[in-house]
């Protein structure tokens, strides 16, 4: 048996034409136009990257969109000015401070200086905690990624053993509540694993959804999975590069050995990366329906 792909390319580009849709009928009837606006210090190039694809499917997708570029230099105080004057903004319903940022800066100290109603990225204290309860207005962008691709993939959550490998705050601990509360797409018995896990196999061979954030390349190999389960990958490593100066990346999952056994899988890259960027413009979708009081 070789597993069926989870295209997370594909899936997202689904996703972003529902957004389109949404936009221009929120435009037309209520005129409003959802706004997000990202903000970065300095000019390293991961980050310089990251912010331009999301101006860019801001852009493609309708939003308003409004990007600020400070010096590396910049002050904390003067940082925190910049925020709040989004935070007060009528115009912007997502705010978004890339990171990570230049050690002088306190990054939490600016992340929860958001405002809660404009965090689209979901990691304001407010929103962990509203995850927490079953009660969310935003979820982090990549674990809502994967529930989207695992609900849209036709796989059956309610009731599944769910093992998560990692236990980040950007997605292992977000994700295993995802799937644990009782709400559609969800309702799953999760395990989460991490470093200092005995075993990692006997847990990851019990799952039938095996979510792998673990940041250590193929650390999961197909003894460690069961026959038939779903493998959602979230790591990307970079282990060289090719002839041409092309990047070879690969996951946390040994994928040409697991693809054998798990009956789906998503790839390295095509798989969790692109719902990220396309979760977040839902996010400031809905933020912006929230502002105007349509939800």
């Amino acid at each position: 048996m070789t597993a069926k792909l989870i295209s997370g390319t594909e899936i997202a580009r689904q996703i972003r034409e529902e957004i389109k849709q949404e936009v221009i009928l929120l435009k037309a009837k209520h005129n409003v136009v959802p706004g997000l606006a990202t903000v970065l210090l300095g000019a390293d190039p991961g980050s310089l990257s990251y912010i331009a694809g999301k101006e860019k499917n801001a852009k493609e997708l309708g939003f308003y969109s409004e990007r600020i570029d400070l010096p590396e230099t910049t002050s904390q105080k003067d940082l925190l000015a910049q925020v709040n004057k989004l935070n007060e903004d009528p115009k912007i319903h997502g705010v978004l401070v890339q990171i990570p940022l230049p050690k002088h800066i306190n990054e939490n100290e600016v992340l929860y200086a958001i405002n809660p109603k404009k965090d689209v990225d979901g990691f304001h204290p407010v929103n962990v905690g509203k995850l927490m309860i079953g009660d969310a207005d935003y979820l982090p962008c990549t674990p809502a990624g994967i529930q989207q691709l695992l609900v849209r993939s036709g796989v059956t959550i309610d009731g599944a053993e769910v093992v998560v490998v990692g236990r980040s705050n950007i997605v292992g601990k977000p994700i295993a509540n995802i799937l644990m509360q009782k709400n559609k797409g969800a309702n799953a018995t999760v395990t989460l694993c991490h470093t200092h896990t005995r075993d990692i196999a006997f847990h990851t061979r019990r799952a039938d959804i095996l979510i792998v954030a673990a940041g250590k390349p193929k650390s999961i190999t197909a003894d460690m999975v069961k026959e038939g389960a779903v493998v959602i990958d979230v790591g990307v490593n970079q282990i060289g590069t090719s002839k041409s100066g092309k990047r070879i990346l690969v996951g946390d999952v040994d994928f040409e050995n697991v693809k054998e056994k798990a009956s789906m899988i998503t790839p390295v890259p095509g798989g969790v990366g692109p719902m990220t960027i396309t979760m977040l413009m839902l996010n400031t979708l809905k933020a912006a329906k929230i502002a105007a009081g349509l939800v």
